[in-house]
């Protein structure tokens, strides 16, 4: 990673590439300390608990929702928004048609995405205005309050989106998820400083310390592996006659990867495991919250082993129903047929579709059964350790080894295309 970074350095145009997109980071990593108007953070200390779906938002902006800035939010409303596109893509004959029109379809759903992105986010901004009035976080409770805090939250998410679309089209990486990632990297600092802390006063001894950073760095060695790790499935294409020319039978592979779905699976998994607590907030005192917050039999009280349990049983579920409506085993089968294309040892048509569908059901266990691993994690490190607040989690894991080696991957694209214009020069 190291050696493509330094030659992508001593190629001009990708240089410029590169300066560009660290100049838009610094200017958004800026913007997230900048409060929005009219409220008292220092009411919202405790909504930010580790393990909470609040704590995994203020994981995405960086701190910035603690903090309650304009871009408190994020782009968590578009990333919402894109995950139930794709979903309905598979449900809507209209937008399953547009994705099979290519560039110009695709294009069409990335506008609606845009459009339901706004939705999401004035949605969320009135149940943060909620949530935070709730805690006597406010100024006044005035409509013209109202307005400006939906104001000034839905348009600092947007205004997230257009610059991560910046960073993509003359920038390096994708810039949504590049944002994602500086956010996360961001509170690594404050981990290391709240680590010493602990150990100064005590709380954890010099060999725990160690341990954790050894096991640490081994959930990130697996991560990497896992990421990178794919199933091939061997396709073997006929000859074909062309005129009066001969075209030989070819043979390639589909690419599977293990981790394709674990991020996404996680956030459904967390959002089922969180929506009873989140509800509870605005019903305090109430039967319903003290089962769900102190009853021994409740599944949804956070850092128990019932919890852990559910959380990991949703995170297989959630990796191998999307990991199916993704990769659709009758299209990728069909599409093999009309190409000439066979599994060897397959026949084609229902067969391939079953050994497909087979294979994919196999990676979607054993990389939901990951994905619950490294999503647990902090939940036993909060629970049955004293590194307890420490801004640690599996998932941050899985979304900074995914962009990493994409962004990589792309640099690397770019440096092979430009030595073969060179070439061919």
């Amino acid at each position: 990673m190291l050696s493509t970074l330094r030659n992508a350095w001593k190629v001009p145009e990708l240089r410029k590439r590169i300066l560009f997109t660290f100049m838009l980071i610094a200017f958004f990593r800026m913007g997230n300390f900048i409060p929005v108007p009219g409220v008292d953070t220092s009411k919202l200390v405790q909504l930010t608990n580790t393990g909470n779906l609040f704590s995994f938002y203020d994981m995405l902006s960086g701190g910035a929702f603690k903090r309650f800035s304009i871009f408190a939010m994020s782009v968590t409303p578009y990333i919402n928004a894109s995950i139930i596109m794709q979903l309905l893509t598979v449900a809507i004959p209209y937008l399953e048609n547009l994705q099979k029109e290519g560039q110009e379809g695709r294009k069409k759903i990335q506008n609606y995405t845009k459009y339901a992105s706004v939705a999401f986010g004035i949605l969320m901004a009135f149940g943060f205005y909620a949530l935070i009035a709730k805690y006597g976080a406010l100024a006044d409770y005035s409509k013209f309050t109202l307005f400006l805090i939906v104001l000034t939250m839905t348009t600092g998410s947007i205004f997230l989106v257009w610059l991560g679309e910046q960073i993509t089209t003359y920038g390096i990486g994708n810039g949504v998820s590049l944002i994602i990632f500086v956010n996360i990297i961001s509170r690594f600092p404050g981990s290391v400083v709240q680590i010493a802390n602990l150990q100064k006063t005590g709380t954890v001894t010099s060999v725990e310390v160690v341990m954790f950073i050894v096991v640490a760095l081994a959930l990130l060695l697996l991560t990497i592996i896992v990421n990178l790790a794919e199933r091939r499935i061997p396709v073997q294409y006929a000859g074909k006659a062309l005129g009066t020319k001969m075209v030989k039978g070819q043979s390639t592979h589909i690419p599977i990867n293990v981790n394709s779905a674990s991020v996404i699976a996680i956030i459904f998994a967390l959002s089922v495991m969180q929506f009873p607590n989140t509800l509870s907030e605005f019903l305090p005192n109430s039967a319903f919250t003290n089962f769900i917050k102190t009853s021994p039999y409740s599944v949804f009280r956070p850092n128990s082993w019932l919890y852990a349990l559910l959380y990991s049983v949703l995170i297989i579920l959630f990796t191998w129903f999307y990991t199916q409506i993704t990769f659709k085993p009758d299209e990728m089968a069909e599409n093999m047929h009309k190409s000439s294309g066979f599994i060897p040892g397959i026949r084609p048509g229902e067969p391939t579709a079953r050994y497909i569908e087979r294979i994919l059901t196999n990676i979607a266990v054993l990389g939901g059964c990951f994905a619950a691993v490294i999503a647990v994690f902090p939940i036993i490190l909060e629970g049955y350790t004293d590194f307890t607040g420490i801004a640690f989690g599996g998932t941050a894991l899985l979304i900074l080894v995914g962009v990493a080696t994409e962004t990589v991957r792309q640099l690397e694209s770019q440096l092979v295309m430009r030595n073969y214009r060179g070439f061919l020069k």
